[in-house]
């Protein structure tokens, strides 16, 4: 099942991205009809960061050919190397897929340019005997000016910049899926930031139902997973501090929301033990950044499988068993050529 899901998954990245850009869209209707107007052809950086990553696996797989792989990956550095608007190096958060123009008046994201980042060095390791793959990989992140996203503060990030108005006055100053942008970051070799940025994010312990773990109260689920798709911290600790193993942070962070979700059991009856999972996701009011513990007063019913989904290299059984149960209960409804949907209710 979980090898099924993988291929689906890998499906929407294949299909749905631009073969010429490499951009892969935001989003795709499980029946295949048309996004409304405003919706098409738009390309999110981060989930063409994703799509990167995904071309690694499949190739592995047997999915798809060495040969297809490289041509996708070598058509997207190029894209990102010669033809999309760069800021210092940062890109914006929402492109035209076959354009490469911005969309909905986006920012020039910090976050959203790691995540892309983190794609193009998977396939440069990964590809590492392609030459034209690794030397524009490698232009790319290292033509990224992390001290210019700084805007005077010594330690802490800008979300980002807008042409019309400059920086976003908001920072990364809290810990969550930024933790990828920060070691990018630190690691630069051409515009590298202080070690000691790692350090100035405020961190909340948390406990819930026994477990203790970091985190940003109020921040969903997902925020403990992004970076752990590129970055292995096992085994791995702060040397001060409160020497924090973020992998098994996650995992209890992971636990937490489990029992979170079995507790809401009482307002949402189809909850339980595997039935669970809200993170950020379409809703029936559009766009929610919900999850929990706490509870957020959004919550409706809904579940999101990309909860559990996203957490299987925490809670392997646990989140194989959700979306086992997920997809045996309700089936078509909710899985098709892509897997998953978003999020049903």
């Amino acid at each position: 099942f979980v090898d099924d899901l993988q291929q689906r998954s890998f499906r929407y990245f294949w299909e749905q991205a631009d073969p010429h850009t490499g951009l892969v869209p935001d989003r795709a209707r499980m029946d295949g009809s048309p996004l409304p107007s405003s919706h098409q052809n738009v390309a999110s950086i981060a989930a063409t960061g994703f799509g990167l990553t995904s071309l690694c696996i499949a190739e592995d797989r047997g999915w798809v050919s060495k040969a297809e792989a490289l041509e996708r990956t070598r058509n997207t550095l190029r894209f990102f190397d010669a033809r999309a608007y760069q800021q210092h190096g940062w890109f914006y958060h929402w492109l035209d897929a076959k354009t490469g123009e911005r969309r909905w008046n986006s920012e020039v994201s910090s976050i959203d340019t790691a995540l892309l980042l983190a794609g193009v060095l998977t396939v440069r390791q990964c590809f590492r005997n392609d030459q034209e793959i690794t030397r524009l990989a490698a232009r790319i992140y290292d033509r990224v000016d992390f001290r210019w996203m700084l805007n005077g503060h010594p330690l802490l990030l800008s979300h980002g910049w807008k042409p019309e108005s400059g920086f976003l006055r908001a920072r990364w100053d809290t810990y969550s899926e930024d933790t990828i942008l920060y070691l990018l970051a630190i690691a630069s070799p051409t515009h590298p930031i202080s070690p000691a940025s790692w350090y100035a994010l405020w961190r909340d312990r948390y406990r819930y139902e026994g477990y203790s773990y970091f985190t940003t109260i109020g921040v969903p689920l997902f925020m403990h997973q992004y970076s752990h798709a590129w970055i292995d911290f096992r085994n791995r600790r702060e040397t001060k501090g409160d020497r924090i193993d973020y992998f098994q942070n996650s995992v209890a962070a992971t636990l937490a929301h489990r029992a979170f979700c079995i507790n809401l059991s009482h307002d949402f009856p189809a909850f339980g033990p595997d039935v669970w999972g809200i993170t950020a996701s379409d809703s029936a009011k559009g766009y929610l950044a919900w999850g929990g513990p706490p509870r957020d007063p959004d919550i409706d019913g809904t579940i999101v499988p990309s909860a559990p989904g996203g957490s299987l290299m925490f809670t392997p059984e646990l989140s194989t068993r959700a979306l086992e149960t997920l997809h045996n209960r309700y089936g078509a409804k909710i899985y098709g050529r892509y897997g998953f949907v978003d999020a049903f209710n």
